[in-house]
């Protein structure tokens, strides 16, 4: 009796002069008819493995479980130009497979072809790696189809990166933009031509004619000594005080809401009525050399103080006040004045009960599960998973051992009382099962209100934009196409409207900035999504004790939200509208 044993076949299905389709499929075989002469049954280290030699386009075709596309670059040796490949995989798994376990296998098996240490950069490689993985680690997927088809010569694609990281040892190229961006991130602290200039090294003459065309468009405004700040176009009842004036009890505001970023402050005004702007400039003066406080990150560290802005007003019952802190950073001054602003916020506004931290963030894709895929535009909830979980993890510190484990050096918070949490859950199942759009219904009023200005577009970018790149080296890339829904009934995100996720935020520079990092610290916080550097506000606002808080951040990019694009104040439009909707359904305080 022949004796059984299983093996990893891999049969070609078809072949044509750009495109190839092989079958490699788990099966219980006789050891002698592994032996046949149209067959090549290896050895050694590849035991088990079996290659069929001539084409079988017979299999029985059924529908795949999970499908997953992805598109490599590969180069000519001799004349260097890039041609695009499409690589498709479609998996089914054995019947003991739960259903909803399926698309993390596939998830996981993904992950591990793609990984930088070992993805193959040739065609053989490439396939006896997935044999390789579904004989040694993958057990439970029983047949896989890969179709891999040559598309046209391109230009090889650069993986979009966050701010920071873009300018790692690159000149940066002084334009009008780039200054007015950088007068944005300080606002409300004034800065100076000279805090400018030291920022990339630029000239200050040069620096003081984009000033100028700025002024001419009345996009900014000088002030004393030399420096400049942010004219808010659409706000017209603007108050410029030396202290916040007394408010009546009547009008205390209940609900506190922080932003970083100009677009976010802008998106989140647009949702609030009846609004009146009190402005507090920190004094810019000369240091006792002479010279000007300079950068605007030294500013925050020098006795001349932090600038602060504050808008009052209505969301439905409910009394608002809303601020911007100047850039967060990494900087130890840049963290300590977030974290004070934060503190002089609820110092000045004491009636505050609920703090929601808005704008925008990165997403942490998935690539084989729709229902659990975060696309740009999309709106991360802070939440725990579970009891006692975490809803947001900062990484302080990461070691790595000789076995090649991370040890990450972490902490993490929760809101005591989960009120916003509970709101946004039922807001997502409406969504879901109803198709109730709330919270786009006052997107689409903030974005009527924002029409009038001209500082920011904040309509919906193409689709076309919204490319998902993962690192496969320093320089290599690799597309990965966006998964589909299986079926009508898990199409749930509605053509042209953001889906809300609720789930753990992460943060930390150093893991947020490497593809590796990013990828272990998300397995272990179980992350949605990324934030930039909001640690020492929540800090602030738990030792503050306000029990009730949550980050709302709207993906703009699938790092941590800082690389400046259309996306970022869509992404903010779409979080502030979902905070609105939020706070409607907040019970209205005595």
């Amino acid at each position: 009796m022949d004796k059984l044993a299983e093996k990893i076949i891999m049969t070609p299905k078809t072949k044509t002069e750009k495109s190839t389709t092989l079958l490699i499929e788990r099966r219980i075989v006789a050891e002698d008819n592994a032996k046949k002469n149209d067959v090549h049954v290896a050895g050694g280290a590849h035991k088990g493995i079996v290659i069929n030699k001539t084409i079988n386009s017979e299999d029985e075709y059924t529908t795949p479980e999970i499908s997953l596309q992805f598109r490599v670059f590969l180069v000519n040796g001799q004349t260097g130009s890039h041609t695009q490949e499409s690589r498709k995989l479609l998996f089914w798994f054995k019947p003991q497979v739960p259903c909803h376990e399926r698309a993390t296998v596939a998830q996981e098996f993904f992950k591990e072809l793609v990984s930088p240490q070992h993805f193959p950069r040739d065609y053989v490689g490439f396939i006896t790696r997935l044999m390789k993985l579904m004989q040694q680690k993958y057990p439970t997927i029983r047949k896989l189809e890969v179709e891999l088809k040559q598309l046209e010569q391109t230009k090889l694609p650069v993986r979009p990166s966050s701010s920071d990281e873009s300018i790692l040892g690159k000149k940066i190229i002084l334009t009008e933009q780039k200054v007015l961006e950088l007068i944005e991130d300080a606002y409300p602290n004034p800065v100076t031509v000279e805090d400018i200039s030291k920022e990339y090294n630029w000239d200050q003459d040069l620096v003081e004619k984009h000033l100028e065309k700025l002024k001419e468009k009345k996009l900014v405004k000088g002030m004393e000594h030399g420096a400049f700040t942010r004219v808010i176009q659409h706000d017209k009842d603007i108050q410029i005080v030396k202290q916040m004036p007394a408010i009546i009890s009547s009008k205390q505001p209940t609900i506190a809401i922080i932003t970083a970023q100009y677009c976010e402050k802008l998106a989140v005004d647009a949702m609030i009525e009846n609004k009146e702007t009190f402005v507090r400039y920190t004094t810019v003066g000369v240091t006792p050399d002479g010279s000007y406080p300079a950068p605007s990150s030294v500013i925050r560290a020098t006795r001349f103080g932090e600038s602060n802005v504050y808008t009052l007003g209505n969301v439905g019952a409910h009394r608002i006040v809303c601020t911007k802190l100047p850039t967060l950073g990494y900087t130890r001054e840049a963290v300590t004045s977030a974290g004070n602003t934060t503190t002089r916020l609820l110092g000045t506004f004491q009636k505050v009960d609920y703090v929601f931290i808005v704008g925008v963030g990165g997403g942490v894709p998935h690539y084989t599960d729709y229902t659990k895929h975060v696309r740009l535009g999309d709106v991360i909830v802070s939440s725990a998973l579970k009891p006692n979980g975490a809803a947001y993890t900062y990484c302080e510190n990461v070691k790595n051992s000789a076995d090649g484990e991370y040890t990450f050096e972490y902490k993490s918070h929760s809101p005591a009382n989960t009120v916003i949490q509970d709101i946004a859950a039922k807001l997502k199942e409406q969504y879901d099962f109803n198709g109730d759009t709330l919270w786009y219904d006052c997107m689409k009023e903030g974005l009527s209100v924002l029409g009038s200005q001209n500082e920011h577009e904040f309509t919906r970018p193409s689709a076309d934009t919204d490319k998902l790149y993962m690192a496969i080296g320093e320089k290599d890339v690799i597309e990965v196409a966006h998964p589909q829904p299986q079926d009508q009934v898990d199409g749930t995100r509605m053509d042209g409207c953001p889906r809300l996720h609720l789930g753990p935020i992460a943060s930390g520079r150093s893991v947020s900035k490497d593809a590796r990092l990013r990828e272990a610290f998300t397995s272990k916080s179980q992350a949605l999504a990324f934030d930039f550097e909001s640690d020492s506000v929540i800090e602030s606002i738990v030792g503050n004790c306000r029990d009730s808080w949550a980050l709302v951040r709207g993906i703009a990019d699938y790092k941590d939200g800082q690389r400046k694009g259309p996306w970022q104040p869509y992404a903010s439009l779409a979080a502030a509208a979902l905070v609105k909707a939020i706070i409607n359904s907040i019970e209205p305080p005595e």
